[in-house]
């Protein structure tokens, strides 16, 4: 037998993207909803289930969740990409934008995927800085486009982990600064109060290389369903479709997203409470011996200021609580990140904390 072929050597020094589960009563490490879907909404799952030929492949294109959702925004379906989760969605921009002898440009800190996926694709991956404060002056930014020339510039709002929005201000000068893609991941973007899909609204702006991202995971409690989509120029859309695997998207994860899409009110109801509890989270932060970063997300990075990150950590987990450790990653050193649960869970959090630190 053969020996097997060796890794692709861009692929040697990666590691695969993970967050580490560990049996804790409040699981708050994973920016999921703290909420399930309406009992409702589950029924209708499962009555639409009833009709699902299993023994057909789904729809290729998933035509109606596409119009579904253009509905919703005011756009057309083919402006509409839908994909297993808004990773999938980023995986197919770079497969399409991307690769070999092309760039993307990231401001670190942010969401790992984005280099992850990127070097995956072959695309090389560019770095620039945030500030201390975690935010990106213009114009570094519009420098380090002139410099860069990226293919594809990847802005996260609000970023994760650090939770702040992107101001519309600098998204813009991004924008018309950028010779390619833009990509703004609002994967926690309905906890903001602003996204960049008003820029496409914009006669002034040449937004054809605007992508918006966003998931149904976070806001819509559908976690577990694996969908997400991306808003932008036909073209981006068209390319997209080029690269993505025949059928990739099952018939019961489209369902899954239609049904949803009929229950846009008690999801707001949902927004409305974690940025409620956001903002008690907050509050009660910034009575403990703890730094921490303003969030228009459903979570918040603190770092503790008496006591190692980590030892925080394994004490909250030794009380029963689990929050994302960041206090090893680049730029986030002695860095935690809490999720917004529900008022139980957080009040369980809060009291953990004060005794851990």
């Amino acid at each position: 037998m053969s020996p097997l072929p060796p890794l692709r050597p861009d692929l040697v020094a990666l590691a695969g993207y993970h967050s580490p589960q560990v049996d804790a009563a409040v699981r708050l490490n994973t920016n999921e909803s703290p909420f399930p879907p309406p009992e409702t909404w589950r029924q209708d799952l499962e009555n639409g289930l009833e009709h699902v030929e299993f023994n057909r492949y789904p729809d290729r294109r998933a035509t109606a969740l596409r119009e579904a959702l253009a509905r919703s925004y005011g756009v057309g379906a083919d402006e509409v990409f839908c994909a297993n989760g808004s990773d999938e969605v980023l995986q197919c921009l770079l497969l399409a934008f991307g690769g070999p002898g092309r760039r993307a440009l990231v401001f670190e800190p942010t969401y790992k995927l984005h280099s992850h996926i990127a070097r995956v694709t072959g695309t090389e991956v560019v770095v620039a800085e945030r500030g201390p404060d975690f935010t990106i002056d213009p114009d570094a930014a519009v420098a380090a486009l002139d410099a860069v020339q990226p293919a594809v510039v990847f802005l996260c709002s609000p970023n994760n982990p650090t939770g702040r929005s992107e101001p519309a201000a600098l998204v813009r000068r991004v924008v018309e600064a950028a010779p390619g893609l833009v990509v703004l991941d609002e994967a926690y973007g309905q906890f903001a109060p602003r996204s960049a899909l008003g820029l496409r609204e914009d006669p002034a702006l040449d937004t054809s290389g605007l992508v918006v991202v966003r998931t149904f995971s976070k806001t819509w409690a559908m976690a577990a369903s694996r969908l997400g989509y991306l808003l932008a120029d036909p073209g981006v859309v068209a390319g997209c479709e080029v690269v993505a695997l025949p059928y990739h998207l099952s018939a019961p994860t489209q369902l899954a997203g239609l049904t949803a899409l009929r229950y846009q009110a008690e999801m707001e109801s949902r927004v409305a409470v974690v940025a409620e509890e956001r903002g008690r989270l907050a509050a009660a932060l910034a009575a403990l011996p703890v730094e921490t970063w303003p969030s228009d997300a459903n979570f918040i990075l603190f770092r503790p200021q008496r006591r190692e990150a980590k030892e925080v950590w394994q004490a909250l987990l030794d009380r029963g609580v689990l929050i994302r450790d960041c206090s090893g990653w680049d730029r986030l050193e002695g860095c935690l990140r809490v999720t917004v649960g529900t008022p139980r869970e957080n009040d369980l959090f809060l009291g953990a904390l004060e005794e851990s630190l």
